[in-house]
């Protein structure tokens, strides 16, 4: 018998683990047991209950109200109903979360799985307990998610504040509020605090412009739309010192803001004392290992301590996926991740070579509630530059492309990386309208190491995906094969 107990069976990575060894049961050389271990009510893991299904369900009504409000051809604002964007929202987690349990409970209903719905800890080197259970499994995958990662910020302690899990459930809101946290939670939540909110809001953003990973256009373009078309202050160069309550309920924060460049104390910092109704907390999340009774094991979370292959590197017959291993917290990774260590808990088993897990940047953030989104597939600039590749870049803004004028937003840019020995696209970023869809495309032309040379240039006229075919034409001109580029015709420009 191999014994495999999953804790944390509800989410994602949970879930895929166990699909996965169920669907591979007949390749272990002996009967395969699986036991399911969660504690959630309702079950579904953060993206169904907290994260990205109900956040994008909220935020598809504020799109909607802005997308009213920006368009000066339509005459009024409709008014948001936040009650009734919060019960739509609650509508559809629950028949997500219902989906997701009867799954695992149809699983539990094989011969060989079991569920056990109860809090399951560590009490010795693969030796869980779980109610009354103990449990004593040949393999442990640890899928517990993520947490909230509050910053260690003096005063904390003492004021309430929200977090983006409280923003869903909000219907009632604050005049003003502080934002701590711009990445992208802060960066999907805060334009929904105002349009949906009417909250009068300033960001605390620490560097130069958020999405400082990228070139700073998209940096900078986040911050005029968020400034002028939401009406947002975003403090840039800015440290929270220390936070307090107020008389009236609110908060009081003293940020350090570097100089500004033009002034004659040159970079020298200055206080500065903000005051709110409301405190926003979207600093992030880190993993969910508190409770677990790892210190009763030989497993020591620090940097390094998950392998490749999703393994520990102190206890090689325990595996750790999704949130829980801090390595990228995105969904489709954490799923990724289950079905690889599902497929390195057989190898192991057989006596195999294990497979390390190996993934492409595929992120998408659904800035200025969606309108405009970023995206980003493989290679930036910068990690080409520091690869050591022979590549090139190429640029074209959305406003050289006439759909999206005529759709009202032709805000935004977009960038493809290009192999200059092979035409090869390496990556893709865009922030503009339909970015988001356009991930899937560009996914496929970088995880397949498509010649760009190779790729047709022929849009349907006018969509939004022109902008793709402008920088493909303009990559074939960089590798001086125009003649040979696919699909190009006698139409240089199908913007018009």
């Amino acid at each position: 018998m191999v014994h495999v107990a999953i804790v944390g069976a509800y989410g994602s990575a949970g879930v895929a683990v166990a699909d996965e060894l169920v669907a591979r049961s007949e390749e272990f050389d002996e009967p395969l047991e699986v036991t399911l271990l969660d504690d959630g009510e309702p079950g579904g893991g953060l993206c169904i209950l907290r994260g990205c299904m109900p956040s994008k369900d909220v935020l598809s009504a504020g799109q909607h109200r802005y997308q009213a409000r920006h368009d000066d051809r339509l005459e009024g604002v409709p008014e948001a109903d936040p009650e009734a964007v919060v019960a739509r929202k609650d509508e559809h987690v629950s028949e997500f979360a219902d989906h997701r349990t009867s799954h695992v409970h149809d699983l539990a209903e094989r011969e060989s799985v079991e569920f056990v719905h109860e809090t399951a800890r560590f009490v010795d080197d693969r030796v869980l307990e779980a109610g009354n259970r103990r449990i004593e499994p040949d393999y442990v995958v640890i899928a517990t998610g993520s947490v909230l990662d509050v910053p260690d910020l003096p005063g904390i302690d003492e004021v309430g504040f929200d977090s983006s899990a409280d923003v869903l459930d909000t219907t009632t809101f604050p005049d003003s509020g502080i934002v701590m946290g711009f990445g992208y939670i802060g960066l999907e939540l805060a334009p929904y605090l105002s349009e949906v909110g009417g909250v009068d809001l300033t960001v605390v953003e620490h560097d130069d412009h958020p999405l400082d990973e990228m070139e700073s256009e998209y940096g900078e373009t986040i911050l005029e739309r968020y400034r002028d078309q939401f009406d947002i202050e975003v403090l840039t160069n800015t440290d929270e010192k220390r936070v307090e309550p107020i008389d009236d309920g609110g908060v009081r924060m003293v940020v350090e803001q570097d100089g500004d460049e033009d002034e004659s104390d040159g970079s020298d910092p200055r206080e500065r004392t903000l005051e709110a109704d409301r405190l926003y907390c979207f600093t992030g999340r880190r993993p969910n290992l508190g409770g677990l009774g790892l210190e009763r094991t030989r497993l020591e979370p620090e940097d390094g301590w998950i392998e490749s292959t999703m393994q520990t590197t102190a206890d090689e017959r325990v595996f750790v996926v999704g949130d829980a291993n801090g390595r990228e917290p995105i969904l489709h990774v954490a799923k990724e991740q289950g079905f690889a260590a599902a497929e390195n808990i057989v190898r192991r088993h057989r006596g195999e070579d294990l497979e390390p897990y190996v993934n492409v940047p595929h992120h998408v953030i659904f800035s200025g509630l969606g309108v405009y989104p970023f995206a980003r597939i493989g290679h930036t600039p910068a990690t080409v530059a520091e690869s050591g590749m022979n590549a090139f870049v190429v640029t074209r803004k959305a406003s050289s492309d006439g759909v999206f004028a005529t759709k009202n937003h032709p805000e935004g840019r977009a960038t493809l990386i290009v192999d200059a020995e092979n035409g090869r696209v390496l990556g893709f970023q865009g922030l503009h309208l339909h970015a988001d869809v356009m991930a899937k495309t560009m996914q496929v032309l970088v995880e397949m190491k498509v010649d760009v040379r190779e790729v047709p240039k022929r849009a349907y006229h006018p969509t939004t995906p022109e902008i793709l075919d402008g920088l493909l034409r303009e990559a074939c001109a960089e590798l001086e094969g125009r003649q040979r580029c696919v699909g190009t015709g006698d139409s240089r420009d199908m913007a018009l």
